[in-house]
């Protein structure tokens, strides 16, 4: 059975969300603060780059299943299901900001007429869903009655989302009520067509899941630029080194690709909050932290190896000087990946940043960020 739904907050995670509980046959609601946003959203245009979802808006947009607006209180009065999907950036101790999180808990609060289903699909610390029950049963509504509170992480590759969202390899849902369960049950009908295997857990194993993921992936990157590093120094291949690696299918061949580090919204943010949640409760990620140092190091190695390579007399250019100065480089791609528009943590701004503090003068080209 179809719900009625209020997708709050429309940045990447919110949109597709948006979008893809719409293709299923909800109503849904889009809400964001941002009034520009929300005019073009409305007349279909998209304010990120993702291959497909223009299309997924656009469609239904037409066919009247989908509409946005900055009204909140209006949304969560209409609606059954209440997903949030507001940001929920680092801190400068690589905790997880939540003060948007916050701020739309307060306006639930305020506006909760009937049963909600809360669902949060922004990436959020353990322990953050029953911090949303226990608030809001502390002003007199009754968990199971008036509301129920769920864990959906998002498992969205940029680049790779729109398909994510309709093909998901899993669907994590931690949930501990019959009642809102079914709900989401009816939410992600669609999903049980195609079989996707759903894992039903608790709050915190919602929660921890999504960090414990996004984590190894990105330690799994890590590595595999120090094995690069390594095969440099030694005179191996790289590229058999990863090829022959991936053919163990207890390791694969997915993330084996040397590169200048990761970036984007996912992984930088994750690990440091991941390292963070780890040292709050005194159980040190050594591997996780490793991994971030390795990340860091990474991007300035590229720059480190360009001067190495410039840095020769055959460029004319004695040790002595600064290979960089006066020289015109050229930084093909800005975005942390191809197919997304996204610049976030993204290597190139590290290595943009060195070389012109060296003198150089850089001439960068992405085709969308």
């Amino acid at each position: 059975m179809a719900k009625n739904i209020a997708v709050l907050g429309n940045g990447y995670v919110g949109l597709l969300a948006a979008v893809g509980l719409a293709d299923f046959g909800n109503t849904c609601i889009g809400v964001d603060v941002n009034s520009q946003k929300i005019e073009r959203l409305n007349a279909g245009i998209s304010p990120i780059y993702e291959p497909g979802v223009e299309v997924y808006l656009r469609r239904n947009l037409d066919s009247g299943r989908l509409r946005f607006t900055t009204d909140a209180g209006e949304a969560i009065r209409r609606s059954q299901v209440l997903f949030i999907t507001v940001g929920t950036p680092s801190k400068e101790d690589g905790s997880a900001d939540l003060s948007f999180l916050e701020q739309v808990v307060q306006q639930i609060i305020d506006h909760l007429d009937d049963y909600k289903v809360i669902v949060t699909k922004s990436t959020v610390p353990v322990g953050t869903n029953r911090w949303i029950l226990n608030t809001i049963a502390s002003v007199g509504f009754i968990p199971g009655k008036d509301f129920d509170v769920v864990s959906n992480p998002e498992f969205l590759r940029e680049g790779r989302a729109t398909r994510d969202f309709f093909h998901p390899e899993r669907t994590v849902i931690g949930c501990e009520s019959k009642r809102a369960k079914a709900v989401m049950k009816d939410v992600y009908w669609a999903l049980n067509l195609i079989s996707v295997p759903f894992l039903w857990c608790s709050l915190e194993t919602a929660e921890l899941i999504k960090y414990a993921s996004n984590a190894f992936l990105a330690v799994k990157i890590s590595y595999m630029n120090e094995i690069a590093n390594l095969s440099e120094s030694v005179g191996a291949d790289v590229h058999q080194v990863a090829l022959a690696m991936g053919m163990d299918s207890r390791i694969s061949p997915k993330f084996l690709h040397s590169v200048p580090g990761y970036g984007g919204s996912c992984f930088p943010k994750d690990t440091a909050a991941l390292v963070h949640l780890g040292h709050k409760h005194k159980v040190p990620m050594q591997i996780v932290n490793s991994a971030i140092v390795v990340n860091d190091a990474q991007k300035n190695r590229m720059v480190d190896k360009l001067a190495s390579l410039m840095g020769k007399e055959e460029y004319g250019v004695s040790p002595a000087e600064n290979p960089f100065k006066n020289k015109v480089i050229a930084v093909l791609g800005l975005a942390f990946k191809s197919e997304t528009d996204d610049i976030r943590e993204s290597p190139s701004l590290i290595i943009i940043d060195r070389l012109c503090a060296s003198g150089a003068v850089v001439k960068a080209n992405d085709p969308k960020a």
